[in-house]
């Protein structure tokens, strides 16, 4: 009896892991050799979190950031992305980030816009949909210049 418990309780446990890892979103670590390369992606916002692992207010986050990139998996639009300014500091001067955490958003490799509001999934999340709306009318504008 106690050795089918113990395997119930292990496979109850690779269930529960499974379900983890099924969940997590791909959150993207930019670093000084791809940061340039992956916000100039064509047709792509990318809405990155600047943080140092010593700043408080970035560890009082917890898993905001990995709960947002889960909400917005499945939009191909956008991309959830991280720079740990302690690691990637030339990214973080080019970028001139001075205060922790900083959320921007970037698209065709420009700064589009800085993120002010709420430290909340939802506010994070009708932030960068509102930009790459935004993102999409200014293409579309670009688009009909050319023509």
């Amino acid at each position: 009896m106690n050795s089918v418990r113990v395997e119930f309780l292990v496979l109850l446990l690779l269930i529960i892991f499974s379900f983890f890892l099924q969940t997590r979103s791909e959150i993207i670590t930019l670093t000084s050799e791809t940061f340039s390369d992956k916000v100039k992606e064509k047709d792509t916002v990318w809405f990155v979190k600047f943080c140092v692992p010593w700043c408080k207010h970035c560890k009082n986050l917890g898993m905001l950031w990995e709960d947002l990139a889960v909400v917005m998996e499945g939009n191909d639009e956008i991309e959830v992305g991280e720079v740990d300014c302690t690691l990637e500091k030339t990214v973080c001067t080019k970028v001139d980030i001075h205060t922790y955490p900083t959320f921007m958003v970037f698209y065709d490799g420009e700064e589009f816009a800085k993120y002010k509001g709420p430290k909340t999934v939802e506010s994070l999340k009708s932030f960068v949909l509102e930009e790459a709306q935004k993102a999409s009318r200014l293409k579309i504008e670009d688009d009909r210049d050319e023509l």
